[in-house]
This record gives structure tokens, sequence and C-alpha cells, in this order.
């Protein structure tokens, strides 16, 4: 199996073979830029965090606010992870304070908007839903209908992007 491949791992396999022969024929990166051919001008970590609290503020108003929304080089390093949500809860003066970040890959700053819309909606539904369950997915396509998908899209890309790397 090509390395890239990797990103689809787990998808069922009439999923995996149309990529495959997208990557072997050397049609990925022609497909992909046909189908996303503007990248998102979302490049500081305020237009991010701006971009995900008007998501969050649109679809879950009455969730924990986040207090940072930041862009990662070491994301893509761990466990091939797009975005990363974390809880951190601290006492301080016998009140407990918590703070939720989001983090997405870095690597997603030249990315189509639709694919980081994607990755913002997964972090947000973390507010909520901690787990990947029905009611997850359920929150996740409620914000964004077309997010499966986007979430294979995403994971496409990472593909394209190796692929371009490669040429």
């Amino acid at each position: 199996m090509n390395p890239s491949l990797r990103y689809i791992q787990g998808y069922p396999q009439h999923i995996i073979e149309p990529v495959t022969q997208l990557v072997e024929s050397g049609k990925l990166i022609q497909w992909f830029e046909q189908g996303y051919p503007q990248h998102h001008n979302i490049k500081s970590e305020k237009a991010l965090f701006d971009y995900a609290i008007a998501i969050k503020n649109r679809y879950m108003k009455k969730t924990a606010p986040l207090s940072k929304v930041v862009y990662d080089n070491k994301i893509h390093l761990i466990n091939h992870a797009l975005g990363l949500h974390t809880y951190v809860a601290k006492v301080h003066g016998g009140k407990i304070k918590t703070k939720n970040e989001i983090r997405i890959a870095s690597i997603f700053k030249q990315a189509p908007e639709p694919l980081l819309r994607m990755l913002v909606v997964h972090e947000l539904a973390h507010l909520k839903e901690k787990a990947h369950n029905k009611a997850f997915y359920q929150l996740c396509c409620h914000m964004l209908p077309d997010y499966h998908q986007l979430e294979l899209d995403a994971r496409l890309f990472m593909i394209y992007l190796e692929t371009v790397k490669q040429k």
C-alpha cells in the first residue's frame, strides 16, 4: 500500500479503491484541484479564533466558551491528527477555572475553506460531546450537512499534499 494512503486507513474498500487508482494513475492532484480550486484567507490566529467563534455562536451558543483557537505545527506529528480539542481545569483561589482550546494542524492554513470548516466543526462538537459517538456525528452534521464527505476530503488533502511534495 502506498504510504500516503495511511490517511484513509480504516475506510471501506469501496472508498479506498478509487482513491488508490487516483493516486497510482497520477490524477489525484488534478482531481483535488478541480474540486477545491481556492484556498482560504484565514492565516492569523486571530482570524482563526474569530472564524471558530462565528461558527460556535451560530450553532452552539450555550456551550462553554473557547479561550483559544490556534494553528499548531506539532499536531500532524501526533498520530496524524488534524486537530485537537483540549479542556483544562485549574483550581485558582478555591474556584475552578476551565479553558477550552482548539488546535488545528498548521498545514490547514493552506487548505480549502470547507476543509478548515470541517475541522473547526469537529473540534467545536467536542465542547458538547467528548466521544466520537452517534450524538457527536449528529452534531457535526447539524452544523455542516456534508460533514462526512468533507472529513474524507480532508484526508484526501493530506494525500494530495504528500503527492505534490513528491513531484
